[in-house]
């Protein structure tokens, strides 16, 4: 199954949180491309420092959403806060909603959805504290390891990525979602 992902992350992204879904992909023989603000490479944050580091495939502002068949973010604190405030970035995160492509979130990875105005009436959860911020925008916030709304995945934490990247995988294996909407 020749599919391509793009997970669009920052400096302070959560390390598990990308690492874990982009093995699960290439395992299942998917290509996975790291997008991110600039180009070189991003830097994690684990166990509450700066982490490793991972190459970027390429920028926000030159990936085009044609080229991939889902959207995957990865939550850290400092990584979301960074990105819902790139215009480039918020306008990828709209262009997959609109192509009715399958998106997954992890975490605080909603913040950018959020900005990126594609939460209102859809079934989510996120980490707990940014429940009352996806409340606010309109979100059905539940508290479960995994929520799927229509090609729309999203996941409390890392304690619940072995179940978010079961269903990330199979809602990619499913390709677009008719009903998948911003």
């Amino acid at each position: 199954m020749n599919k391509r992902i793009a997970i669009l992350a920052t400096d302070g992204f959560e390390e598990s949180e990308l690492k874990s879904p982009k093995e699960a992909m290439e395992k299942e023989g998917f290509t996975v491309d790291i997008i991110s603000e600039k180009e070189g490479k991003i830097k994690a944050w684990a166990d509450g420092n700066w982490g490793k580091e991972y190459s970027v495939t390429n920028t926000i502002e030159n990936a085009k959403v044609a080229d991939y068949n889902a959207l995957v973010l990865p939550g850290g604190v400092i990584n979301p806060d960074k990105l819902r405030r790139n215009k480039h970035a918020l306008k990828f995160v709209q262009d997959f909603f609109e192509q009715k492509k399958p998106v997954a979130a992890i975490c605080h990875g909603p913040q950018t959805l959020i900005s990126a105005g594609v939460v209102k009436g859809r079934k989510m959860t996120s980490f707990s504290s940014i429940k009352d911020d996806l409340i606010n925008a309109g979100a059905n916030w539940v508290d479960e390891e995994v929520v799927v709304d229509e090609g729309f995945v999203t996941s409390r934490n890392p304690n619940d990525l072995p179940a978010f990247n079961s269903k990330l995988i199979e809602e990619i294996k499913e390709g677009k979602h008719d009903l998948q909407h911003a």
